[in-house]
């Protein structure tokens, strides 16, 4: 078990002026429907200059709230995980940069404080997540656009709303847009106990379908064997069980898997050998940083397919309402109680040094969570 050790200590928030704000809101007058202290508000921020190691960029900030305008809603936020989405972002790895200064954090839920006149989505009260990457949410409060948010139910658990736009949305796409699987079907994946892999678990269980997770050998592999079975997993290897020449007997009760879901690189190969013919590989990640190794005789003689998978090509591809769906369909899993939170760690935001180690260590099963 990883222990938090000097990186834990908290920085004095340093001030930051009006850069980080966009120049859309900068001198901008207030609208006259939202209720709200004249004097400027201070808000603590995790943000970072320029890319590098997130320990090393990464600073708790002072930043000035933005005046709210007609379409403007101001958001207190109330928690943020930190993904691995994120961190890349930070080090200059990610698909999407933000220009710079930027605050971190990608996703989170935040309550409205107060709407502009033009607002009539959102009303004070409710909660709200990003409808897009690259918002900052590690922070105590903004002001947003209200087309940058979607309205979810209060009445779901808070680290389910703080995790809801991401991991679980990529794990539901996957699952329905690549392969018809009817109930029975037989999917495997890596990284099972990743955010996205516990939401594939628990989303296949929902649909009758059956999951093969595949996990790296570690100390305490029974623990989270168990817990991944309580989430609705039917089956639970290592890497190595995997290469083994005994899978073949195991696949003799088992059906092949048509769909592989992969986020690792080094066991994808294993995954394209258990893969049905016909079957798709899935990559939506590279947690290893190494590149996907397919055999030539697989591909031709079994005609599996390769695909790619980023949630913010999907949401490009698709209109707000789909999203808006998307998440709804989540939210009503959640309420049946077929959908929880990965295993979650509370960090308060002053102690993002160590929420950001803990994040960036290996075999760490617990998502970190910024409390503000």
């Amino acid at each position: 078990m990883w222990v938090c050790g000097a990186l834990c200590r908290t920085r004095a928030p340093a001030q930051l002026g009006q850069r980080l704000l966009p120049e859309s809101r900068r001198r901008r007058p207030a609208s006259a429907s939202f209720s709200a202290s004249a004097e400027p508000s201070r808000v603590r921020a995790l943000v970072y200059g320029h890319h590098g190691d997130p320990a090393k960029v990464v600073e708790l900030k002072n930043l000035e709230l933005a005046a709210v305008g007609g379409s403007d809603v101001h958001v207190k936020m109330l928690a943020a995980p930190i993904n691995p989405s994120d961190i890349n972002m930070i080090q200059g790895n990610y698909g999407l940069l933000p220009q710079l200064p930027a605050v971190g954090g990608n996703e989170g839920v935040g309550q409205v404080v107060a709407v502009g006149s033009g607002v009539t989505g959102v009303k004070p009260g409710d909660w709200v997540i990003p409808a897009n990457p690259g918002l900052g949410t590690w922070r105590t409060e903004a002001v947003f656009g209200e087309e940058e948010l979607i309205t979810v139910p209060s009445d779901i658990p808070l680290q389910s709303a703080a995790t809801l736009g991401v991991n679980p949305c990529t794990a539901y796409r996957m699952l329905v847009d690549f392969e018809r699987l009817r109930p029975g079907d037989s999917i495997i994946q890596n990284a099972s106990n990743s955010g996205v892999g516990q939401a594939v678990i628990q989303i296949a269980a929902a649909r009758g379908l059956r999951t093969i997770n595949v996990l790296r050998d570690r100390p305490d592999l029974q623990k989270l064997t168990d817990r991944l079975k309580n989430l609705g997993a039917n089956h639970v290897v290592t890497e190595e069980e995997l290469r083994k020449p005994e899978m073949k007997s195991f696949f003799k009760d088992v059906p092949q898997p048509r769909l592989a879901l992969n986020c690792v690189g080094k066991s994808s190969t294993e995954l394209l050998r258990h893969l049905a013919p016909g079957g798709t590989m899935v990559t939506y990640g590279g947690m290893a940083k190494q590149p996907v190794i397919a055999s030539v005789s697989q591909l031709i003689f079994k005609d599996l397919k390769l695909r790619g998978f980023w949630l913010s090509q999907w949401k490009k591809d698709h209109s707000p309402d789909q999203f808006k769906e998307l998440i709804l369909t989540l939210c009503d899993l959640i309420r049946r109680g077929q959908l929880t939170a990965p295993a979650c760690s509370e960090v308060p935001l002053q102690d993002y040094l160590c929420a950001l180690e803990a994040s960036t260590q290996p075999f760490v099963s617990s998502k970190q969570i910024l409390t503000m």
